[in-house]
């Protein structure tokens, strides 16, 4: 069995190379630029981590992860125009540098690019594969609209907020993991089971972004620390401030949502302190972490084909960038 890091290292060979045309560049410049910037393919790995779960990595599992990895930053892309963000790993944004008209058509183009790398798979696959992928691709923009939906309201019960982080950033990681498995041959109950641990782990994850948006070192986050909290952006912390404070605690958080101090950063910081928003957010990731490792251990394969993925979810839920 492969690690992520090695699974990694071959998606990254794979990946890299050209996507688009050259025509019209200002068009297909920008996407090459967005990918050029790298990150974790973390959900492309995930594919394939869950076909080797199963079975030897099967070549239609490279489109699949491509098409997987594009269309998750098509949402990148289009979530950083929702959310007016000045920098993605540390580069200026696509709508920052080249501009917001031109983020989306290159952000719809890229979805049109992944389901290309789709249309490459056996027949054999496709409707599975579509049905899956499409479902996902739904559920994700129900989540982002949650999200945004919930900038207008001046509170969030944890359920809720649970619900929208679920359909925006888990059912991509378990997708992944699931369209792995069902090239791999999973039968359905293993593929039930490879699903309920990623959206398990994909909760566990945004925790642990919501943490490090907050209480990250700037340097290693690659975004905006505190952007979060400038845009009074629904948060497992937030949630937590908003149901746990009373009192003086209650009129400074008021205070600070309705306002734009210039030391908000901080004293939003000093009050998620004070009210134990970061020991609660730790014990919160962990519990999901066991969860997720609980419906792992489930599945009905050798113990050592599971280690892999047991060694990601972990490192995944202690990075601190």
């Amino acid at each position: 069995m492969q690690s992520f890091e090695q699974l990694s290292e071959q998606f990254a060979v794979h990946f890299n190379k050209p996507h688009f045309p050259g025509s019209p560049a200002s068009l297909y410049e920008p996407n090459d630029y967005f990918l050029k910037i790298g990150g974790k393919r973390i959900r492309p790995v995930l594919c394939l981590m869950g076909n080797e779960l199963f079975d030897s990595i099967r070549p239609d599992a490279w489109h699949l992860g491509t098409a997987i990895e594009l269309f998750h930053n098509f949402t990148l892309i289009h979530d950083d125009i929702m959310d007016k963000a000045p920098l993605r790993r540390g580069m200026e944004t696509v709508h920052k540098k080249f501009s917001e008209s031109t983020a989306i058509l290159a952000g719809d183009v890229m979805m049109v690019k992944a389901y290309e790398y789709i249309n490459m798979l056996q027949p054999v696959y496709l409707h599975r594969v579509l049905t899956l992928f499409n479902q996902t691709a739904r559920e994700v923009c129900e989540g982002q609209q949650l999200d945004m939906d919930f900038e207008k309201l001046t509170q969030v019960d944890f359920d809720t907020y649970l619900h929208m982080i679920g359909l925006k950033t888990s059912v991509l990681l378990a997708a992944s993991l699931r369209l792995g498995a069902i090239l791999g041959g999973a039968g359905e109950g293993n593929q039930q089971l490879i699903y309920a641990f990623g959206k398990k782990l994909g909760l566990a994850f945004q925790v642990q972004d919501d943490y490090l948006d907050a209480f990250g070192d700037p340097g290693k986050f690659g975004k905006q620390v505190g952007g979060d909290i400038l845009s009074n952006k629904k948060t497992f912390l937030l949630i937590y401030a908003l149901a746990h404070t009373d009192g003086e605690q209650r009129e400074e958080l008021q205070s600070l949502l309705n306002g734009d101090p210039a030391d908000k950063i901080e004293r939003m910081l000093s009050l998620y302190r004070n009210c134990k928003v970061d020991e609660w957010a730790m014990k919160l990731k962990n519990q999901f972490l066991d969860e997720a490792l609980e419906h792992l251990d489930s599945i009905a394969v050798m113990e050592l084909r599971k280690q892999p993925l047991k060694d990601l979810a972990r490192y995944l839920v202690q990075r601190d960038y």
